[in-house]
């Protein structure tokens, strides 16, 4: 089990990242709360990591905050709740947040997080609701690096997400102004999807 990872981080690729520890560049999937607040490509990252086996993969999953990998495995234990909702959710809503719409049963907001149905939003409520308090946690990282081309990668993450390409393309539309970073424009996006 990979319970850690301190090393360089040596690429960026909304979800992915890579960190390369003693010469080993491990691949690992974030959410956007943990990208938006990574270092520049070069400095040292350290990672609360998730290691999950199923069927034929294996996959790697990356936090900056212990709060959010344990939101991300108390998710998973709802019934019909898997990694891909779970990074969704994370990427769409702090982790503050979310426990005020469990703790408040606001169904309807929890809704708007792609993959999260009526029926999900009331188990997740009903089933996390006594469990949600023990998750703080503090944050760390430096401010994002602006790529090359900044919509394209919004719109990567956003399809990576769970986001149909027709509404990628408005949300990236809507979102996008002259000089935003790629976080900016998922950031925007993603506050304006769950209006």
């Amino acid at each position: 089990m990979i319970g850690r990872l301190r090393g360089t981080l040596v690429g960026r690729q909304p979800p992915w990242i890579v960190v390369e520890v003693g010469g080993v560049g491990y691949e690992l999937e974030v959410p956007m709360s943990t990208f938006f607040d990574l270092p520049e490509p070069g400095r040292e990252v350290v990672l609360c990591t998730h290691y999950a086996v199923k069927d034929d993969t294996v996959v790697l999953y990356g936090f900056l905050r212990e709060a959010e990998r344990g939101l991300f495995r108390a998710l998973q234990k709802v019934s019909g709740v898997g990694a891909k909702t779970s990074l969704a959710v994370l990427s769409g809503i702090s982790v503050e947040d979310f426990g005020r719409l469990v703790q408040s049963g606001d169904i309807a907001a929890l809704t708007r997080v792609p993959g999260i149905g009526k029926k999900t939003a009331e188990r997740m409520v009903v089933e996390l609701r006594d469990r949600i308090d023990g998750l703080g946690g503090g944050a760390t990282g430096t401010g994002p690096v602006v790529p090359a081309d900044p919509s394209a990668e919004a719109a990567t993450a956003l399809q990576t997400l769970g986001y149909k390409p027709a509404e990628v393309a408005r949300l990236v539309r809507e979102a996008m102004a002259p000089g935003d970073s790629a976080e900016d424009i998922i950031r925007k996006a993603l506050k304006a999807a769950l209006r």
